[in-house]
């Protein structure tokens, strides 16, 4: 009889794991959200503390995170971390995020909008992106600091930061699975990393004007795009660079380029840019970072 009774166990145990044991997989994503490509965003106005839009466009980028968290678990994910990754890294709403989230808020950060990423994750979504400060195309377009830098080149090929933040993802060989924002920057960042999904949610006209959907459009597109993403993760491969990893950053000003070139690590190249070699992406993230957010009269 106790045979058979750990029999019946055993069967009854198999055909629930054959059952649910999909749903019992793990999907672990990873979200990057910057708020230059959301809904209706399009001038400084909706970008800051200081502009009159700013907190119904936080409302905006809240809802637009929400519709892809949304969508990810119902589209199977198990775990989803979240980087807030605009401005000053505190954006989000993170009283109207689900529990079942966890965020990454405020600077600075060794792996800068991709803190927090590793080699544990399934997938990457960047929600909110802009196009590069190369490209004369797209809303808000800059890569990393709008006001400082006019060029970054990873291994010789000039970045968005969706470029820089996939070669990070890829350096755990993690892929990007979905990115969302303007035309521009969908059709910037397909060609780089290839036939990821890609959710258009305005038309660029110029640096400060679009054509936008409205935000509950947005967020329809948002959900149908990552349930789409995740059905296909399979589909979807590392954003990897050859390691060293050549930087090349090129400032607006001439200065930077020149105290920094006094590091022995650094090479200057022109009057404006400068050169570092970094043995993975995980150095030049930090180098990227130091060089955006150092400055000798940070307290405490």
């Amino acid at each position: 009889m106790k045979i058979k009774t750990l029999c019946l166990s055993l069967f009854i145990l198999l055909i629930g794991f054959s059952v649910t044991g999909h749903a019992q997989q793990k999907l672990k994503l990873y979200i990057s959200a910057d708020m230059e490509g959301v809904v209706g965003v399009v001038t400084n106005d909706q970008l800051g503390p200081d502009g009159f839009e700013y907190q119904r466009a936080r409302e905006f980028m809240t809802a637009e995170v929400n519709a892809a968290i949304e969508a990810a678990f119902a589209a199977g994910a198990t775990e989803i971390l979240v980087s807030d990754s605009h401005g000053n890294g505190q954006n989000l709403l993170i009283d109207k995020l689900p529990k079942n989230v966890q965020i990454v808020r405020s600077w600075p950060r060794p792996l800068m909008m991709m803190q927090g990423i590793d080699e544990t994750f399934d997938g990457v979504i960047f929600l909110g992106y802009h196009t590069s400060t190369t490209n004369p195309e797209g809303v808000r377009a800059h890569t990393i600091s709008s006001a400082n830098l006019a060029d970054v080149r990873l291994n010789g090929i000039s970045m968005p930061e969706a470029g820089i933040n996939a070669a990070i993802a890829g350096h755990f060989n993690v892929p990007v699975i979905m990115i969302s924002g303007d035309d521009a920057i969908v059709k910037e960042a397909t060609t780089l990393l290839g036939n990821i999904e890609g959710a258009t949610v305005k038309w660029a006209y110029s640096f400060h004007s679009a054509k936008t959907m409205t935000p509950e459009a947005a967020y329809d597109l948002m959900r149908e795009k990552v349930k789409k993403a995740v059905g296909r993760i399979k589909d979807f491969k590392p954003y990897k660079l050859k390691a060293p990893v050549q930087l090349e950053v090129r400032f607006k000003n001439y200065r930077p380029s020149e105290i920094l070139s006094y590091l022995p690590i650094v090479q200057r190249v022109d009057a404006h840019s400068i050169k570092f070699t970094g043995k993975d992406m995980l150095e030049v993230s930090k180098f990227l970072e130091f060089i955006a957010t150092y400055n000798p009269a940070l307290a405490p």
